[in-house]
């Protein structure tokens, strides 16, 4: 199965350079991958890397814990768009979907989706930091808000995307939008088991190893 188009290449370290930006819009470019995935601050060097190439930028925002204010993600999220972004990857607000607020986390999803216009927005829940019924809880807020995709994970906390995450999430889901899974995948064999149960996209920052295998 061909991967490349599925593949958000991702870099997201913090203390990422320009020079590394560079290196992941080449190298997204030359294997022809669907985005890179980048902090807000490297959105206009990236459009400017990858301009006319059919990769599309993946901005994360809120990122990665989602505690910030609404106000500041939907800043962020304007900022985005006007630095060009295709695409955009917002953390939810874990703290208020924990503690059963699912009218805030609509809210603040909705804000978002809103101030990104056109451009889809995916959802990430950090399902390690949930039970099944708040992963379907959040799943369900997300689609209620608007959102373009729920995606599993920052690959910044205790876990990454696991095939029973996925499959919950696409259960949850239908097709009334997509899904994507990120955090610790490393192989194509990994890879290949996130799309059976229900990916449509990959977050990945092994992206070349695992498309050359």
């Amino acid at each position: 199965m061909e991967l490349n188009g599925l593949i958000d290449h991702t870099n997201l370290k913090q203390n990422a350079t320009a020079e590394d930006i560079k290196k992941l819009c080449a190298e997204a470019r030359e294997y022809h991958f669907k985005t890179v995935a980048i902090n807000s601050c490297w959105t206009t060097l990236a459009h400017k890397e990858l301009e006319g190439s059919g990769v599309g930028i993946t901005t994360c925002i809120g990122f990665p814990l989602g505690a910030c204010s609404t106000a500041a993600k939907v800043a962020e999220a304007k900022q985005a768009v006007v630095d060009k972004t295709t695409e955009i990857d917002m953390v939810i607000n874990g703290g208020h979907l924990v503690a059963g607020d699912d009218d805030y986390v609509i809210a603040d999803i909705k804000a978002v989706v809103e101030a990104a216009g056109t451009i889809p927005v995916k959802v990430i829940l950090e399902c390690c930091l949930l039970n099944d019924e708040q992963i379907v809880r959040a799943c369900k807020d997300c689609l209620a808000a608007g959102a373009a995709f729920v995606k599993t994970s920052t690959g910044f906390s205790t876990g990454g995307a696991t095939v029973h995450d996925v499959q919950l999430m696409r259960e949850t889901v239908g097709n009334a939008c997509q899904v994507k899974a990120a955090g610790g995948i490393h192989t194509k064999d990994e890879a290949l088991a996130m799309v059976e149960a229900g990916a449509d996209r990959l977050g990945v920052s092994s992206g070349i190893a695992i498309v050359s295998e």
